[in-house]
Parts: C-alpha cells; sequence; structure tokens
C-alpha cells in the first residue's frame, strides 16, 4: 500500500529500527525490493534521484513506482531524491509521489532556507513530506563529482529545522555517495549533538560500504531512513554477471529473472541491519 514517508519514520522514532529507502532504476529493480520488502513484512522506501532521470525518465519510472507500491503488500512510500529543480520536484508530486527532497546542500546555508521552504510549501499542497540536507555528503549521486564531506553543524541544524519545518533531515557525518574509497569514519559524536538537538528523523545518506555495525549504531541514535543506491545497482550488475557466467542466462526472461534477484537480495540483507522486518504490522 501507498503510504506518507512521514508515517513509516515516525514509527521508527520510536523505537531503535530505520526504513531501508532503496533507489531503482527499473521494473526489475523495484519488483526485486517490494519482493524482499513482502517477504520480511517491512515497510520500505522506493526512491529515485534526479540526476537518474536521463536514464530512468520520471514520467516512465514514477508511476511504475507508484503502481508498485500500491499494489504492494506492505506499506512502501515513494520519494523523489536530491531534487534539484522544483520544476521536477513539483512533476513528482503530480505523479502521486509521497515525499520529496530538495537538495540544497552545495547552497549557503540562508538560501538553502529559502529554497527548502518553497519546497515545503508546495508539498504541502500534495499533503506530501519533504526531506532537505545541511552539510555536505561525499561524492555525488551519480558519482560523476568528487564532492568533499562537510560535517553538518549541530547549530546549524537547529536553525535549519526550526525555519523550514521539513519532517526529515539528511545530515553528512562522514558518509559519501557511491563506493568509498576507504574505510568511512562516521562521526557519531555529531549525530548525538544533532539528534539531541532536533526533533524530526534523520536520513543517512550513501549507505554502500557503511559497516554493519555502525548502520546499527546509527539507527540506533536517531538514523531513521537510510539510503541505499549503488549496492542496488552493484548488487543487480554482479548477480546478472554470475548468472551469465554460470550460463544460466538463455535469454531475455532470465536476465529479466537474475537483474530481479539482485535487488531482492541487496534489499533483504539491508532489511536485516535495518532491524525493520515485521514492522509493517504497525501499520495494519
Amino acid at each position: 500500500m501507498l503510504v506518507n514517508m512521514k508515517q513509516l519514520l515516525i514509527e521508527a522514532q520510536k523505537e531503535k529500527w530505520a526504513v531501508g529507502s532503496f533507489s531503482v532504476a527499473n521494473m526489475e529493480m523495484v519488483l526485486g525490493v517490494i519482493k524482499a520488502a513482502e517477504e520480511t513484512n517491512s515497510p520500505i522506501i522506493l526512491q529515485i534521484a534526479e540526476v537518474r532521470l536521463k536514464q530512468s525518465p520520471l514520467e516512465i519510472i514514477g508511476p511504475l513506482m507508484i503502481a508498485a507500491a500500491k499494489n504492494a503488500k506492505v506499506p512502501v512510500a515513494v520519494h523523489f531524491d536530491h531534487g534539484l529543480t522544483l520544476e521536477k520536484i513539483r512533476l513528482a508530486l503530480d505523479l502521486g509521489f509521497t515525499s520529496v527532497m530538495f537538495d540544497g546542500s552545495h547552497l549557503p546555508l540562508e538560501e538553502n532556507i529559502i529554497k527548502t521552504i518553497e519546497t515545503v510549501k508546495i508539498a504541502k499542497e500534495y499533503s506530501a513530506c519533504v526531506e532537505a540536507e545541511i552539510g555536505c555528503v561525499g561524492g555525488s549521486e551519480d558519482g560523476s563529482e568528487d564532492i568533499a564531506i562537510n560535517c553538518t553543524s549541530p547549530a546549524e541544524a537547529v536553525k535549519f529545522v526550526k525555519e523550514t519545518n521539513v519532517d526529515a533531515l539528511a545530515i553528512a557525518i562522514g558518509n559519501a555517495h557511491g563506493n568509498y574509497k576507504q574505510t568511512p569514519h562516521l562521526r557519531f559524536d555529531i549525530l548525538e549533538k544533532v539528534k539531541n538537538s532536533v526533533d524530526v528523523p534523520l536520513v543517512l545518506h550513501g549507505g554502500t560500504g557503511i559497516l554493519p555495525e555502525e548502520f546499527v549504531k546509527c539507527r540506533e541514535n536517531g538514523i531513521k531512513k537510510i539510503n541505499i543506491a549503488t549496492a542496488t545497482f552493484d548488487s543487480v550488475q554482479q548477480n546478472v554477471k554470475a548468472a551469465y557466467e554460470s550460463r544460466k542466462i538463455n535469454g531475455y526472461y532470465d536476465l529479466h529473472a537474475a537483474e530481479i534477484e539482485g535487488a531482492y537480495k541487496n534489499a533483504l540483507k539491508h532489511i536485516e541491519i535495518f532491524d525493520c522486518a515485521n514492522k509493517a504490522q504497525l501499520f495494519i
């Protein structure tokens, strides 16, 4: 069933679990993630970032994501991630996305606040919720830039949340998009300060490559939405490669099944780490 992301995060805030937010690029990834969620009775979030629309046009992938969520046996929110333009944010909302993110992390704080407020105003027209980001998560969503990590200031987080009234806040604590070049060292001291300073659910981007025990520490300390993108794409690619090498692919539909299985395996693994299995019953 299609739900508002805020519903999921509010329930997660009551305990020490987090919702997995899985980036998808085609029907097979959507089917694989939904399969894992239904099998584990887990609420999840399907998402796509604006930079990915060159490969997966929003007008095509968006309705597919919405239809999959509506037909799922578990609660599924559909999220527009890393929105850069109000034009695409509004299109996502028109299509039925239940949450959007305006990413103004590259802007000066005051400009980020102004544009986030505008996004919140638009989202209210659709009864949708808004995620925003302060500080700079390293790398970039599509791997095209090597953006330096700039950890979130707890004081700026307080100001930002108070002035924008966002529903979720993505923070930078040493995390980065894409595959890490070296083992990440998360700043749990910053996470603790932000968690104790604001009352909105916190979001972790750049989940690929973070150790399971660090995921657990994050979800136990205020992170309620964890984004998984590169790990899904990698899992699909690796599963397809392995299927070809073992000669399990003898036609298109074998390829189709291998892609679904790759997305399914990755989602299943992260659902266990995030401890969101069997939490769907909270929304019945």
